[in-house]
């Protein structure tokens, strides 16, 4: 069962009470470069980012950030490390909520001014504590990155904003190592309310960020723990847009997109049935229809194997079936399959 955690309001995108788990993502163009940066975030907005960040390293980057919020369609987090003149810049400029770690933005004074500037404005804090930047002491402690070391790193954080009475807070806990890492998100959910962004970090490429991230976050979201998430990978942020929903759709979380499954093949299999649905994949991606899509390689069994897909295609020799609910509505050839499947699922009103 789902803990209920406070809720934070994230320029318009509610966390945490019952709010879907929002998905997030961090452009990896340079902020003061304002055309690529709003570029990229328009991609991502198109592929369904809920909450995009910027890295913001100097004042070039947080005056920046203005001119990018008026150009955007989502809430915009600000990643800051050091300077707090940089977060209560950003601020100013329209950040919709700032990533810091109040330990290592200077004295009390410093983190003063920007939990008050963030409460003035009603902007969240979101607290990053990373397995490779922990304080010397607690590595001491602890004998290394461990577990209890990244809780009580984030809850020291977490207790200089509860000293200045701001509330308004969200927690990241990341570390490349999956089962580090779910025990540090298990660990913080049981003494916490605070709602918790979730990943692994530095996961990896395309092909071991996702393995990854699907086992590390999946298990999490499987358990009820998380509020948001981001997939971070090494590669164009718009695939962890399309990872985090897939992750979501796996465990019925999300239900607002396509859905594909298809069978491994076998020995009956007389069509090219890994092409065909990586095609159809890619062409239903951005699709906003809720479809449970079915790739299948047998015409004898295809339709009955998935009679609970809405829509999908059976293979034959040289053609193939395209059946709704296991009924067949009629036959293609081969090299149409795709795009009689297509012309199929835009005429589905649902």
């Amino acid at each position: 069962m789902k803990k209920q955690k406070r809720i934070v309001n994230i320029g318009g995108v509610k966390i945490g009470g019952d709010n879907p788990i929002a998905i997030q993502s961090m452009c990896n163009t340079d902020t003061r470069d304002v055309s690529s940066t709003v570029n990229q975030i328009h991609e991502l907005e198109n592929a369904g980012c809920e909450i995009i960040r910027v890295a913001v390293p100097d004042m070039e980057a947080a005056k920046a950030v203005a001119d990018i919020k008026k150009q955007i369609h989502i809430p915009l987090v600000v990643d800051i490390h050091f300077d707090y003149r940089l977060a209560i810049e950003c601020m100013k400029n329209g950040a919709d909520k700032v990533r810091i770690n109040p330990g290592n933005i200077g004295d009390s004074e410093r983190v003063k001014q920007v939990v008050e500037m963030a409460k003035e404005r009603q902007i969240p804090i979101r607290i990053g504590v990373n397995g490779g930047s922990l304080d010397k002491s607690l590595l001491q402690k602890y004998g290394g990155v461990t577990a209890d070391a990244l809780v009580e790193s984030a809850m020291s954080h977490v207790a200089i904003l509860d000293e200045l009475n701001f509330n308004d807070i969200v927690v990241s806990i990341k570390i490349s190592n999956v089962p580090k890492m779910l025990d540090a998100y298990r660990k913080f959910n049981k003494i916490s309310d605070i709602p918790l962004h979730i990943g692994v970090t530095e996961a990896g490429t395309i092909k071991s960020g996702i393995l990854k991230s699907s086992v590390g976050i999946g298990a999490l979201l499987a358990e009820g723990i998380g509020d948001t998430m981001r997939v971070s990978l090494t590669a164009n942020p718009v695939e962890e847009i399309y990872a985090a929903y897939d992750i979501q759709k796996v465990l019925g979380l999300r239900q607002t997109t396509v859905e594909i499954i298809s069978c491994p093949t076998c020995g009956r299999t007389q069509i090219d049935l890994i092409p065909i649905a990586n095609e159809v994949e890619k062409r239903t991606r951005s699709l906003n229809k809720p479809l449970k899509i079915a790739v299948m390689g047998c015409a004898v069994n295809g339709p009955g194997e998935a009679r609970e897909a809405d829509i999908g295609i059976a293979g034959g020799k040289g053609e193939g079936l395209i059946f709704k609910k296991g009924e067949i509505v009629r036959k293609v050839k081969e090299d149409e399959i795709v795009e009689e499947l297509m012309k199929e699922i835009e005429e589905m009103d649902i």
